[in-house]
């Protein structure tokens, strides 16, 4: 890769990223001014390997129905819209147009896209809090949490990395109202 560069916020000149691999805060070699500057590792990466859209060399050639200059590479599998380099999507192994993923998104036609994520860790820990603040109907929710924490237990809990605490506070708030309300009928019926 080349030598990346950065600007000045004060006087603008451009200087070298690596002087920023030693320590975050370095002067600017120009006029002085101390920077701060966090190197990410994109920076060293390479740029995405995608086909970059090639021009029309003759009128006999298909063109992108999106971008009327570029040769079409392939037709989308799902519309049969020609389409460049740079607007062919590859999803599980099926060439698409921006548009039929979009269509596939919002029909819920394309299972394995996922949008939106159900957070049952949440909904256990919710139900648990809810049931100890009205404690008359924690006999039927707690039999409900710990239902629910089986059942999704192996579930992905998020996109980001969330651990299943929050699993483990509603069973044992859920097993402790279940042995409150065993110890209550047993007292109860042993009179």
């Amino acid at each position: 890769m080349a030598d990346a560069t950065v600007s000045c916020n004060k006087c603008s000149q451009p200087f070298s990223a690596e002087s920023f691999t030693a320590t975050p805060m370095v002067l600017c070699p120009f006029c002085g001014t101390a920077l701060t500057g966090y190197l990410f590792p994109a920076l060293y990466r390479g740029t995405l390997s995608t086909i970059a859209p090639e021009a029309l060399l003759t009128d006999s050639e298909a063109s992108c129905f999106f971008h009327a200059a570029k040769r079409a590479v392939v037709a989308c599998e799902s519309c049969g819209r020609f389409l460049c380099g740079l607007c062919d999507l590859e999803w599980e192994g099926r060439h698409l147009c921006s548009a039929c993923l979009e269509t596939g998104k919002k029909k819920g036609s394309m299972k394995s896209l996922e949008n939106h994520r159900v957070l049952y860790d949440q909904v256990v820990l919710t139900l648990s809090f809810v049931s100890i603040l009205f404690w008359f109907i924690s006999f039927l929710t707690a039999p409900i949490i710990l239902f629910l924490v089986v059942r999704y237990w192996n579930k992905p809990l998020s996109l980001t990395g969330r651990t299943k605490i929050r699993f483990v506070i509603a069973v044992l708030i859920a097993l402790t109202q279940l042995v409150v309300w065993g110890v209550v009928f047993f007292h109860w019926f042993s009179k």
